[in-house]
């Protein structure tokens, strides 16, 4: 139903949004300034442990700065609690006192028919769960205590059981007054031109109803109790509640208890939803019986940023793996992505729960694989790339892979990772000249290393990258990247929302710094992020305009440019992409180093040691690509390693 834009203006601006808000969430007393109509909460639409959803009564409006979500009171109510628009307005309009405007004949007629037909499928839905309990109904029961289903269980998720008649349900629904047409509409019985007589669409199977997203069943799935039914599990037909591709298994009862971990896992089939459901994770959803589709996807990322896809441990669930990735990959944005799990060999999440126990499935959650990994594990997995031609067709395929995803920033850090994997890949996996038996120990150590090559348990680093930004970690002096960093965000504050992730999880490693990324954030927490001087008045306030002054007075000396306040936000965009990636590399080489080193240390073999210039090989390549901050490609005029 339409209603004029005034109507809803006027009872928007009736009710505070905090007050539809406040009944889904608990404000977080720290950053909350009730008196402004300025709200905190962690998001009810992705789980977190810090607060990043803000909501403003003076704008009507709320944002989660950390999955991207957004909207309006009615949004509010359709994203989360599955009300149709038209459920949301007359919900709003009675907090507000107003009434509704009159309704649209035909909207009325089309919506009581939809209404009408969830009564159908309800009277089916008892109709099952009492067949599961009477005594036709013992085989079903048997089948699903061999399952490990508990009664609580069974109640739960409303399971039961289709006899093995061909008229048992049109028979009980005729008998309550239901109509053919509607039995027929709800895709209960198969019916048609060449069918003189409709009958049960699910005979002898164990019943699981499907709910939409506000919780009311529009279609059921069957498990076949025979071992000779053509079909193991089957499904309603399409019909006008049902679209088989648009609806996730346990989508509504998962979303309730999304909150509780954060974690939203889609699993392959109806019995591992609800296995894993009595083993404590109410997260979990299912496609239903085919591959995942867009709209299925998209439902996913309205629960979470990071959905985690989970196949059985075989090759059909690695290859419904690759294909969920190319699905995703075009789609993928900064705070949405997917994660993958595998489930070992041969096993899938009900046969490992049942078997080791809720901890066996959280071992398998804490081993997930990023969508960029699964990319390239498909691309190489059991391939020999000894060729320059063979090498040259990997990296065609990865950058096809990647070329696929629309957004511009994204696409362009996947293609910088397979660049750099690709890099890794073939620097440590080229064959090194071995030693062979009868050179002289002049040419070869007596203990197998060549002259100069002894590993010394710590990387020899050149004198030119030792004076670098790369791996300089001085207490007394400021890094360079680290002050870019900082008075970009500072000067661009679109940037702020932009890599919002990113930026509330730097690790500066610099006290300084670190206390003027505090500041950033407190600005961010209190609203006074809007631009560029509330940002620094902020800080200000927080005694950090002497810091801030040391940071820009660096930046202006080493001619960075484009983090400064008169550069153009595309120019300050590229250079802060660039100077995150680059920090975020330089962390992990770090991380590598350390343990190439420790792993020398406790074994000193040729493989760790060629595992250690590997590395170094990598320092070198992000000391050239460490121009894109200290100069971003100019001369700075810096001499050496001042500054």
């Amino acid at each position: 139903m339409r209603f004029p834009p005034s109507f809803l203006d006027e009872i928007r601006d009736r009710v505070p949004i905090s007050s539809v808000i406040g009944a889904r969430v608990s404000w977080d007393k720290r950053k909350t300034n009730t008196s402004r109509g300025d709200y905190w909460a962690c998001c009810p639409f992705h789980g977190e442990k810090s607060p990043s959803f803000h909501c403003e009564d003076k704008k009507g409006r709320y944002h989660c700065f950390g999955c991207g979500v957004s909207g309006d009171h009615f949004k509010f109510m359709t994203e989360l609690d599955g009300l149709s628009f038209p459920e949301a307005v007359e919900r709003v309009a009675e907090l507000a006192g107003v009434p509704m405007p009159a309704r649209d004949p035909d909207m009325e007629r089309r919506e009581q028919k939809r209404a009408s037909l969830h009564e159908v499928m309800e009277m089916a839905t008892q109709y099952f769960q009492d067949q599961l309990q009477a005594a036709g109904g013992a085989k079903a029961r048997a089948y699903l205590r061999e399952r490990g289903l508990s009664s609580t269980t069974q109640q739960a998720f409303r399971l039961g059981y289709a006899p093995e008649s061909r008229n048992g349900l049109k028979e009980h629904l005729a008998s309550k007054g239901v109509a053919k047409d509607q039995i027929e509409a709800c895709g209960l019985v198969r019916h048609g031109d060449d069918i003189a007589v409709s009958y049960d669409w699910f005979r002898d199977r164990v019943m699981f109803p499907i709910e939409d997203s506000r919780g009311r069943v529009i279609a059921f799935g069957g498990r076949a109790l025979s071992p000779d039914a053509p079909a193991k599990y089957m499904n309603s037909p399409d019909t006008e509640l049902f679209q088989k591709g648009e609806v996730l298994y346990n989508f509504a009862r998962a979303r309730k208890g999304q909150g509780k971990d954060g974690a939203v896992i889609a699993v392959e089939g109806y019995m591992d939803v609800i296995a894993l459901a009595q083993a404590g994770f109410a997260n979990v959803v299912a496609p239903l019986g085919t591959a995942l589709t867009e709209a299925q996807l998209e439902l996913l990322w309205r629960m979470a940023p990071e959905p985690v896809l989970c196949f059985d441990g075989d090759k059909a669930g690695l290859k419904a793996a690759w294909r969920a990735a190319d699905l995703a990959l075009p789609s993928i944005q900064a705070g949405r992505t997917v994660r993958f799990a595998m489930l070992p060999e041969g096993q899938d999440p009900d046969d490992l729960v049942r078997a080791g126990g809720p901890d066996a499935f959280r071992t398998v959650l804490a081993e997930t694989r990023a969508l960029a990994e699964m990319v390239w594990l498909r691309e190489t997995q059991g391939g020999v790339f000894e060729t320059p031609e063979r090498r040259a067709e990997l990296e065609k395929a990865l950058r096809e892979a990647t070329t696929r995803i629309r957004d511009e920033n994204v696409r362009r850090h996947y293609q910088q990772d397979m660049r750099e994997r690709v890099q890794a890949f073939f620097g440590t996996n080229r064959p090194q000249r071995q030693w062979q038996p009868g050179e002289r120990g002049a040419e070869r150590g007596k203990d197998g290393w060549g002259r100069g090559q002894r590993p010394s348990g710590r990387l020899a680093v050149s004198d030119s990258l030792a004076r670098s930004g790369l791996v300089r970690t001085s207490a007394a002096i400021m890094p360079v990247r680290g002050a870019v960093l900082m008075v970009a965000l500072v000067n661009h504050p679109p940037l702020i929302d932009e890599f919002f992730d990113q930026v509330e999880r730097l690790d500066l490693g610099h006290a300084d710094l670190q206390r003027l990324h505090g500041g950033l954030l407190d600005a961010v927490a209190h609203d006074e992020a809007g631009d560029r001087d509330a940002i620094v008045a902020s800080m200000a306030r927080s005694g950090l305009a002497a810091t801030w002054e040391t940071a820009v007075g660096l930046v202006r000396r080493t001619r960075q440019w484009p983090a400064l306040e008169d550069a153009a936000l595309d120019d300050a965009r590229d250079a802060f992409s660039q100077a995150l990636h680059l920090h975020q590399s330089a962390g992990f080489l770090h991380k590598e180093l350390r343990a190439a080193e420790a792993a020398l240390a406790v074994e000193p073999t040729e493989e760790n040691y060629r595992q250690l210039l590997a590395i170094q090989t990598q320092f070198r390549d992000v000391q050239a690509t460490e121009a894109l901050i200290e100069g971003f490609g100019v001369s700075s005029g810096r001499a050496g390693g001042k500054g």
